[in-house]
């Protein structure tokens, strides 16, 4: 005799127990409280703390292993994702489940992830991805059959920057959630965690070499050493919220403006500002502090702030127009140009063209530095890739010449002839082919050497060549808009933003800069 249908009550009833087992269970409580014991949250709870309140909707709770054996212990087979919305505006996210054989790379949850990232692209919105795989899942990647059924993702490969894409490495990540990191338009990592291709003991047994994790790709070595994050964070929280802070400046997609904010159309004069800046070209000063008075609320979010550090490169708003900051930091290397920050103002300049991020250009340079150890890590050609991401730009960029200008380092940070919106100057800025100290060695040293009093020769050498470094030379003929009152300086900029509003690319259509890499 047949059993009695279930009612559609009773079905409903439990649709909501499998439901409710699976989310609060995860892999398992035991799992679950090993995560808490270490103070790390479960992707459940990033994902909740990422999207606003009772926002968000999960996409294939029910999902497991393809694998018989292992069915009823991978619950989400180790992805867990879905859409909601962050400051109220949509978004999509998903990450690494821990709890499920530590979140390792497989089969149906790769088919989940991959899902969630194709209706971001359809639906036009931001993917943010949280970090925490131990790579892929053994024995199941072993052997041709295993192996071939999970690809690296390309379609992340073919993302063209359509829409932003931000990632937060909250554990030890290897592998697939490593990868993500390097697609990504903004990359940060949580204080304890790691970011690695493959781990310590991969590497001892492959090469014999010892290394810790923290020492192979601790928060510090990718702050300092390879610059493959762009902020660090002391807590999850804290990670969350500056992803947050990342995607309210950017539109939802490349197709869209930046949104602007209300109430901060004002320009105020600020003669303070040049108390800022030495006169004396060889002291050092640090630029952020000139930044923090010219943008709203002197509020900012600095990308790769401890990699390629003679050069700042920001976010921020001005008029509550979201704009790019590339400027020159004295602090460092006297604000030389090097390799590293070719890598880092190429990698930034991608994203602001690709995001409709109009740029500003605030300039204080004494050249690219010289040397056979930058010769030797490829300086011409990272300058040469610099340049012409540069000449590829088509979102407005306004500079500003602060104090000196020199060498190639001035048309690299967008100085004349480069297709500029908006090209100043400061009284007293200095723009030239060479510093006059170095020119004057180079150019005058037998004068200097034959002279009767050699340094007084030097010094009135060095101060005629000066004179002719002033900036009314260049803007008597036309290569400067404007010598300007460094007072005015947020005027001009926010003035010019109004006049030169961005364009967006038709629906379909891709900039050129969008189908560069993501890591250069």
């Amino acid at each position: 005799m047949a059993a009695n249908p279930l009612t559609p009550q009773q079905i409903r009833e439990d649709l909501l127990m499998r439901r409710q087992k699976i989310v609060t269970e995860m892999g398992s409580v035991e799992r679950i409280a090993r995560q808490h014991a270490k103070g790390r949250l479960t992707i459940r709870e990033r994902l909740d703390k990422l999207f606003d309140a009772g926002s968000f909707r999960e996409i294939g709770t029910f999902a497991h292993s393809e694998m018989h054996d292992v069915r009823d212990r991978t619950s989400g087979d180790g992805k867990i994702g879905g859409w909601g919305t962050i400051d109220g505006r949509p978004a999509t996210g998903c990450g690494d489940d821990v709890t499920v054989l530590h979140g390792s790379s497989s089969v149906v949850g790769g088919k989940r992830m991959k899902r969630i990232y194709d209706q971001s692209l359809k639906q036009g919105v931001p993917y943010v991805y949280f970090g925490e795989t131990g790579g892929a899942r053994l024995p199941d990647a072993l052997g041709s059959e295993g192996f071939s059924k999970i690809p690296p993702g390309i379609e992340s490969a073919r993302r063209r920057r359509r829409i932003p894409m931000a990632t937060a490495i909250v554990g030890e990540s290897f592998g697939g959630s490593s990868f993500h990191s390097a697609y990504s338009d903004f990359t940060t990592q949580v204080r304890g965690s790691a970011l690695n291709v493959s781990s310590p003991r991969v590497i001892e047994i492959a090469t014999g070499e010892l290394i810790t994790l923290q020492d192979l790709g601790g928060v510090d070595i990718h702050l300092d050493l390879t610059g493959q994050i762009d902020q660090s964070a002391e807590t999850e929280e804290e990670a969350i919220d500056q992803i947050k802070q990342f995607l309210s400046y950017l539109p939802s997609n490349c197709w869209e403006l930046p949104p602007v904010l209300d109430g901060y159309d004002h320009a105020e004069p600020d003669p303070a500002i040049a108390d800022l800046v030495p006169t004396r070209r060889q002291r050092a000063y640090d630029m952020h502090r000139v930044i923090q008075r010219i943008v709203d609320d002197g509020e900012m979010l600095e990308f790769k702030p401890r990699f390629g550090r003679s050069l700042i490169t920001a976010l921020a708003r001005i008029g509550g127009h979201s704009v790019g900051i590339m400027a020159s930091n004295p602090m460092f290397n006297a604000g030389a140009l090097d390799p590293n920050t070719c890598d880092k103002g190429t990698q930034f300049v991608c994203m602001c063209e690709s995001f409709n991020i109009p740029t500003v250009w605030l300039q204080d340079v004494p050249g690219f530095i010289v040397g056979s150890q930058p010769e030797h890590a490829r300086l011409l050609h990272k300058a040469i890739m610099f340049m012409e991401a540069l000449g590829l730009m088509t979102v407005p960029r306004m500079t500003v010449v602060l104090r000196k200008a020199f060498g190639l380092a001035y048309f690299s940070l967008s100085g004349n002839s480069m297709d500029n919106s908006l090209i100043t100057a400061w009284p007293g800025a200095e723009i030239s082919f060479m510093d006059p100290g170095v020119g004057v060695n180079v150019v005058h040293a037998r004068d200097i050497a034959e002279a009767s009093d050699p340094d007084a020769e030097r010094q009135r050498l060095i101060d005629e060549w000066t004179l002719g470094h002033e900036p009314w030379g260049a803007a008597g003929i036309m290569n400067l808009d404007e010598v300007i009152d460094p007072a005015d300086t947020r005027r001009w900029l926010l003035e010019s933003l109004q006049r030169f509003p961005v364009t967006p690319p038709r629906r379909g259509e891709i900039k050129e800069l969008a189908s560069w890499p993501t890591c250069v």
